[in-house]
């Protein structure tokens, strides 16, 4: 088994994320885009490669709930337990946002949408930066989210800093998302 955290590729993508890029990485089901949630003219980058609204918000995934401390801070015990449920599939939940958030990841809502990932390459990502990144599919707003490399390749040619090697996971659909009070479904997965 490749521990991806030694990955000299995997390195050199957590070092373009260090460096205000963009990366592109397999996750669960489908390729993410990803950068440093706290770099502003990261997301910027990614908002524009994907012509997204910054109101429509954007997910952060983390490799452990730890990663996430700042914001799940007033939030009880039992509802963090509840992030750490497994559900057989991804699952993003829908956190009230604290404050601890930038606006250009919160966009219009009161929740910061936070994922932990169990994908290995992305896992490594989170770990090797100390902390979350952010995680939206790497598509062009409208169009199907890239399975492959090649597919992320033809979506943003040179517009991407890095793309790691690594393939999708076995997820069939995109993280559900849940409302962590509420336990709403907002998006089935």
């Amino acid at each position: 088994m490749i521990n991806w955290c030694h990955h000299p590729k995997i390195c050199r993508a957590a070092n373009v994320l260090h460096g205000q890029g963009v990366v592109a990485y397999p996750t669960e089901a489908v390729w993410g885009l990803g950068c440093d949630p706290w770099s502003r003219v990261a997301v910027e980058k990614i908002l524009l490669l994907k012509r997204r609204s910054q109101a429509k918000g954007l997910i952060l995934i983390a490799s452990h709930i730890d990663q996430f401390a700042p914001f799940l801070k007033g939030l009880d015990a039992d509802h963090q337990r509840a992030m750490l449920v497994d559900y057989n599939k991804p699952v993003t939940w829908l956190v009230p946002d604290n404050g601890a958030a930038p606006d250009w990841i919160v966009g219009e809502h009161n929740t910061v949408a936070l994922r932990i990932t169990d994908h290995p390459i992305a896992a490594a990502l989170c770990q090797l930066v100390a902390g979350p990144i952010v995680s939206t599919s790497a598509n062009p707003q409208g169009l199907a989210a890239a399975t492959t490399g090649l597919r992320v390749r033809s979506y943003f040619a040179r517009g991407i800093d890095y793309l790691t090697p690594g393939a999708i996971g076995a997820a069939r659909h995109a993280s559900e998302i849940r409302n962590l009070i509420t336990s709403e479904v907002v998006r089935p997965g």
